[in-house]
């Protein structure tokens, strides 16, 4: 009996990670009532490597979908509270001097950051100074801290989530948009539906807490990050991600509406992220094949905080969601 294919054990896997990801929206649903779009596009964005921004006014449950996220995936979590007085040290680390006991000689002893954990929640992260933003931005391109010269590696797997609070601006450092092209995704919680929100507060004013089972083991998902990267993407699908973010940029070939709306567009690496994107979610609906329904779907995350709009379109009430809404429509025309 011939031996399978390494595309036929890749495949078998997708189809099984589509199981498992049914089975943890089922676990993530025993405390999180709703988001299942938001959960899909952080599962998403870990399985490409990626590193996502949620905006949400406060009680949307951000903290906890975290949390909770990182109990079905068996990883280490950490929150860091941002504030004004942060420095970059209570994020990274610092030197301790230490003394032995038998010897009395003193040392220096690193004693490790937050930073040094699978999943990281960075809460209200542009409420902090720049300095001390910069030292979590180098540990998510980088993957890699450095303290007095010194490098320190972060163990994969590892997920920043940084969250933003859109009606308290007063005392806030906003993050560059240089800095905001980091974050693979810029996703945005709403309020519940009603029903959601009444089915909210039965499940959270009784007596009873819900146990979370570990779904997926540390290898599982390093393995699956490492699967997604080998799913293949037909040429199209190539060129569709290209003309998309490419249709962002007010440069003279441009439609007129695009050069009176947007300043400036998104650069290469919305490109890259559409296609990780896609092939995640694609192997999250157990697809051995990414698709143009994939980038589609995934746009809104990728594009809308890489785009600058003019004041022109601010003033006649156009969003940066409106901006990618248009522009997908014409891509798909063409």
């Amino acid at each position: 009996m011939p031996e399978k294919s390494q595309s036929e054990d890749d495949v078998a896997a997708i189809e099984q990670l589509g199981e498992s990801y049914a089975e943890l929206l089922r676990e993530l649903n025993k405390v999180i009532y709703g988001q299942t779009e938001v959960m899909e596009k952080i599962l998403t964005c870990i399985l490409a490597q990626g590193h996502g921004l949620l905006m949400g006014v406060p009680g949307l449950a951000k903290t906890l979908l975290v949390r909770c996220l990182s109990d079905v995936l068996n990883l280490d979590y950490s929150r860091v509270q941002f504030t004004p007085d942060l420095m970059p040290s209570d994020i990274t680390g610092t030197d301790i001097l230490q003394q032995d006991p038998e010897t009395n000689a003193r040392r220096f002893e690193f004693a490790k950051g937050p930073v040094f954990a699978n999943i990281v929640l960075a809460d209200e992260i542009n409420r902090t100074p720049p300095k001390t933003q910069a030292a979590l931005l180098e540990a998510m391109q980088e993957h890699h801290i450095t303290v007095l010269g010194r490098c320190y590696k972060l163990d994969p797997p590892f997920f920043v989530l940084a969250t933003q609070n859109p009606i308290e601006q007063e005392g806030t450092y906003p993050l560059p948009e240089a800095q905001l092209d980091r974050f693979m995704f810029f996703i945005r919680i709403d309020y519940p539906d009603r029903e959601e929100e009444k089915a909210i507060a039965q499940r959270t004013t009784g007596g009873q807490n819900a146990d979370l089972a570990p779904v997926l083991s540390r290898e599982n998902l390093l393995y699956y990050q490492d699967l997604v990267r080998r799913i293949p993407v037909p040429e199209h699908i190539y060129d569709y991600a290209v003309n998309l973010v490419r249709r962002s940029r007010p440069g003279k070939d441009a439609p007129q509406w695009v050069k009176s709306w947007i300043t400036w567009g998104a650069g290469p690496r919305a490109v890259q992220y559409l296609i990780l994107g896609a092939k995640a979610r694609a192997a999250l609906h157990g697809s051995y094949m990414a698709r143009v329904d994939d980038v589609e779907a995934l746009a809104p995350e990728v594009l809308s905080h890489r785009i600058q709009l003019s004041f022109h379109a601010e003033s006649e009430g156009m969003s940066s969601l409106d901006v990618v809404q248009r522009l997908v429509e014409e891509a798909k025309s063409d």
